[in-house]
């Protein structure tokens, strides 16, 4: 009976993934475009709730690798010759290795001052790429790697890289919480100290979660400039980033994987319904924030979850 139920599990998933992959040849290019930005969009809720959920490290900064992953993704392909879609995978994995001096900053503060620290870390990326010349500095710089491309190939390769950033952050996330690393992050969570006097790599199990966020950032970061052609430092290191990670996660349910799922759904639904209202944009933004917040503290999907018993990623373990 279980197997059968896994069995028909994997099978929806392949068929989920296999009706997006073919969005390239029956959607619209506006629709794809779209879809390229609510796929980085999922891949980032997914690399914040493992960080803030799973291993208690709430960071404000991860716009540091999502700007990180933008300008690493010019470098590689305009400075090195790399092929453009090539550098994005190369984004990704030099915002895992930049993390790794980050984390020796950041992982000497706790509670407050660590999500503090992460976001001055941010800033200093920021005025960095403000005064490095060979990046553009203040005004940013185009994408020229990306530019010379033909633009459907450009934006079907776009497509697919968003596609699989998407899919992938959430199978990463599952297969991780599934592992023993799942249950470090699990007793961590519960009680950090507890879990260290058991014996956990407490350390190293938030070392290793910090860069696997940060992977995911970076390649998110470099996807969603793809293409746009272009990479200026307030936008790309801006803090709003950050801001729509935690809303998409708060809204959608923290410690859950299928929470920033539905998170990205609804915050995407608001962004594009609501972003031609100025201001008010973001008052209902928080609005829907608070009502959540104050309705349950788990998120729609906990509540749903709670009321239906309902589980698309079960991660627990039962003896």
């Amino acid at each position: 009976m279980i197997g059968g139920r896994r069995a028909a599990w994997w099978t929806a998933l392949a068929v989920v993934v296999a009706v997006l992959v073919s969005g390239r040849w029956w959607l619209g290019e506006a629709q794809r475009l779209d879809l390229v930005q609510f796929f980085c969009y999922l891949a980032m809720a997914q690399m914040w709730n493992l960080l803030a959920g799973y291993a208690g490290l709430v960071s404000i900064g991860q716009q540091a690798f999502i700007g990180f992953g933008a300008y690493a993704l010019f470098v590689f392909g305009d400075k090195a010759g790399v092929e453009p879609f090539a550098a994005v995978a190369l984004a990704g994995l030099a915002a895992a290795l930049v993390s790794l001096p980050a984390a020796a900053v950041a992982f000497r503060l706790r509670g407050g001052y660590f999500a503090i620290g992460t976001w001055v870390i941010a800033e200093v990326f920021h005025l960095l790429a403000v005064n490095l010349r060979w990046v553009g500095g203040g005004d940013g710089t185009l994408i020229y790697s990306a530019a010379s491309l033909d633009r459907t190939f450009r934006e079907d390769g776009a497509y697919f890289w968003a596609v699989g950033v998407g899919v992938g952050s959430v199978l990463v996330a599952y297969g991780l919480l599934r592992s023993r690393l799942g249950l470090a992050l699990a007793s961590i969570r519960d009680d950090e100290t507890a879990a260290r006097s058991v014996g956990v790599g407490v350390v190293r199990a938030k070392v290793i979660v910090w860069v696997l966020a940060a992977f995911g950032c970076g390649l998110a970061g470099a996807v969603y400039n793809l293409p746009l052609l272009r990479v200026q430092p307030d936008a790309a290191f801006t803090v709003n980033w950050s801001a729509f990670m935690i809303f998409i996660v708060v809204i959608g349910g923290l410690g859950t994987i299928e929470g920033p799922i539905l998170g990205t759904i609804l915050f995407f639904t608001l962004q594009q319904e609501l972003a031609s209202r100025g201001v008010w944009y973001l008052i209902i933004l928080g609005g829907v924030a608070l009502v959540v917040a104050v309705w349950t503290r788990s998120g729609v999907w906990g509540a749903v979850a709670e009321r239906y018993r309902l589980r698309l990623f079960p991660v627990q373990r039962r003896v």
